[in-house]
């Protein structure tokens, strides 16, 4: 986007300072809606058509034709312009909208000494929106818990139980397994992409983002999860998932969510969430084929290692035809669970994601 000073009608757009004012007065303007008015006014006397917006403003970022609509809107309140007698902004049905105030001759910019320096402001209004997306995958991520949950706990329920252990035992435990660690997983993958989110000129950045904050969380919930076990019963159930596997799903979200924010086709959450669950499922299948463990196989393992224990996946196994949780039983459920969790966090953070361009 091009920087510069623009000067019209009494008001100077001071691009590289991020200031708009009127005689010397600021004109309020949210950092969004000066991209734009940066945009339009780059490009005076020539048509910016919806996509331009969507690309260099939005960067890619899932909106509504809304929220462009609600963005004119507000930029023509802060020009005094009007929508049927426009003097600034021109709207041209169905394309998008030209700029078509006359430009004065571009002038060296004094310094504004009563003007906050933008980068010391940033920082606290970053830091809300972090927090919400972090929060926002963090739901995600349980949502696809809950679901891999009940599926693991009916499978684990339908099995010959000893007396005093009912059904519904199983599927509560199961379930507060299942649901607690895609919540603490979910929570660092998307605390990570959510922070790399920040760098709105490097979005591959959330690929990163997610593979790191993945890898950390996965390797801390092994480490307490091994010295759990052998503190308790003496023994580890050995290779669960951990750190390894945590940075590769982690970085198939963060690339799930690069891909489904960039183009026109990104406008569909539905669409948006589903290149993230290809991306997950993806990692889901080559983690388990070069020999990792996500939650269904660390849950296998884990009855193996403890044989008495009530836990088994063996119905699960029976639909592939295996007799008992075999190869294409662990590939299949990585790759389901993989697809589950990249696209609920995905699909949760895009959701906030509009609210806060709303």
């Amino acid at each position: 986007m091009t920087s510069g000073s623009f000067r019209f009608e009494g008001f100077l757009l001071d691009s590289a300072n991020r200031r708009l004012s009127r005689d010397g007065a600021a004109v309020e303007l949210n950092a969004r809606y000066l991209d734009a008015l940066v945009l339009l006014a780059s490009e005076a006397g020539r048509l910016v058509s919806k996509d331009r917006f969507l690309d260099e403003v939005w960067r890619g970022v899932p909106v509504t034709d809304e929220a462009l609509t609600q963005c004119i809107r507000t930029l023509r309140r802060a020009l005094g312009d009007d929508a049927g007698n426009p003097r600034f902004i021109e709207t041209v049905p169905k394309h998008g909208y030209r700029f078509i105030a006359a430009m004065a001759a571009e002038e060296a910019i004094e310094p504004a000494p009563r003007a906050l320096p933008e980068p010391q402001a940033a920082p606290a209004r970053l830091w809300p929106k972090i927090a919400l997306l972090a929060g926002a995958g963090t739901i995600g991520a349980g949502m696809a818990g809950l679901i891999g949950g009940l599926v693991y706990g009916f499978a684990g329920a339908s099995q010959p139980l000893q007396p005093g252990m009912g059904a519904a035992s199983v599927l509560l435990v199961l379930l507060c397994v299942t649901i607690l660690m895609a919540l603490i997983g979910g929570a660092g993958v998307a605390a990570g992409i959510a922070a790399a989110d920040a760098a709105r000129d490097r979005p591959w950045l959330r690929m990163l983002g997610g593979a790191a904050g993945g890898l950390v969380v996965g390797g801390i919930v092994k480490l307490l999860g091994l010295d759990a076990f052998n503190l308790l019963f003496g023994q580890s159930p050995g290779d669960i998932t951990g750190g390894i596997e945590g940075a590769a799903l982690g970085g198939a979200v963060g690339l799930g969510a690069w891909l489904a924010s960039r183009g026109a086709k990104a406008r569909s959450l539905r669409h948006a969430a589903g290149i993230a669950a290809l991306t997950g499922a993806a990692a889901g299948v080559l983690i388990t084929l070069a020999g990792g463990r996500l939650m269904a196989g660390s849950l296998d393992l884990l009855s193996r290692q403890f044989p008495d224990s009530r836990l088994r996946l063996d119905q699960i196994g029976a639909i592939f035809g295996e007799s008992g949780f075999g190869r294409v039983s662990e590939v299949v459920t990585g790759g389901l669970e993989g697809a589950l969790f990249a696209g609920c966090i995905v699909g949760a953070m895009l959701i906030a994601r509009r609210d806060l361009e709303r």
